[in-house]
């Protein structure tokens, strides 16, 4: 295989209360994927634990570890032992009262290569992140913009975090910075009481904005997201049931793998690190862009 062929994987997971059990779930579905030949392994948001934000709960926090800390070494130390760059989520306590949403990346020895810090965090009924999350920031990647690609043995990782997935704006930083590949770990899911006709909607949108970030960019996208119905602990609601259909897409939005709504799977694809390149000539999106009309972007609405 040639040095600009790339085999990944996409991990899409249910999980349990017991942190234990998840990320014990999570590893048989890692070494999975090894055995099968992938070389970046990339799990979904939060995958040690249940999606704990459908409420506003204090106890919580308790879930919260340091890095490194306890899941990180363990996914470090798998990592290590089986040679490959993982991609894993942490609830992280970086001190009493911060706390972040965090995706962290191994490298092949074990050693952590980055992390990324979630930007954008919601607050919605059924996701109340900013109960729990801090926003990111550029205190990371020596202290360059938060939007800042991980560099691996295997390139450079544009890392980003589920409602981030919405937003142009970080993956086109993520693509200016150098990003390879764009990632999004994510946990995103249906309110089942809305009809299905709306299910169907959200679902579609979830997909295409993604592929319009890999087409306007050039870059292909793993988006791995978790699976199952998880209840609502207040009892308020019917719970999430999450929607899977984890994919990965080339760097033209054409579907490489794609993931059902139901099961857990492992998505494989091999992305050919070259093909930007060449479609950006072709293409040349980032040489026609008028960055001298583009200040409004940075107010909050344009007068």
């Amino acid at each position: 295989m040639s040095r600009s062929a790339l085999n990944v994987a996409a991990i899409q997971q249910t999980s349990s209360p017991d942190k234990a059990a998840s990320l014990a779930t999570s590893e048989k579905l890692v070494r999975q994927a090894t055995s099968e030949g992938a070389q970046l392994i990339v799990l979904q948001e939060l995958h040690a634990t249940l999606y704990f934000c459908q409420t506003e709960d204090t106890s919580v926090f308790e879930l919260a570890e340091p890095i490194p800390g306890p899941s990180s070494n363990h996914l470090s130390a798998l990592a290590a032992e089986l040679g490959i760059v993982l991609v894993g989520s942490i609830f992280e306590r970086r001190m009493n009262g911060v706390y972040h949403n965090t995706a962290v990346v191994f490298e092949r020895d074990g050693s952590i290569a980055g992390i990324y810090r979630k930007m954008h965090i919601p607050d919605d009924p059924g996701f109340y992140e900013k109960f729990y999350f801090t926003p990111g920031d550029a205190s990371f990647n020596d202290g360059r913009n938060g939007f800042t690609p991980i560099e691996t043995s295997i390139g450079k990782l544009g890392v980003l975090v589920c409602w981030d997935q919405w937003y142009p704006e970080a993956a086109r930083l993520m693509a200016l910075a150098g990003a390879e590949v764009l990632i999004y770990p994510t946990a995103i899911g249906w309110d089942t009481t809305d009809e299905a006709e709306e299910q169907a909607r959200q679902l579609e949108a979830w997909v295409t904005v993604q592929r319009g970030h890999a087409v306007a960019n050039n870059l292909p996208v793993i988006a791995p997201n978790r699976v199952g119905t998880e209840p609502d602990p207040s009892g308020q609601s019917k719970g999430i049931r999450f929607w899977g259909n984890s994919f990965i897409c080339g760097p033209q939005g054409e579907f490489l793998a794609r993931a059902d709504d139901q099961s857990e799977s492992i998505l494989h694809a091999t992305i050919d690190r070259n093909r930007s390149e060449s479609i950006r000539r072709i293409w040349p999106y980032l040489r026609d862009r008028r960055i001298d009309a583009y200040s409004d972007i940075l107010k909050r609405v344009r007068d």
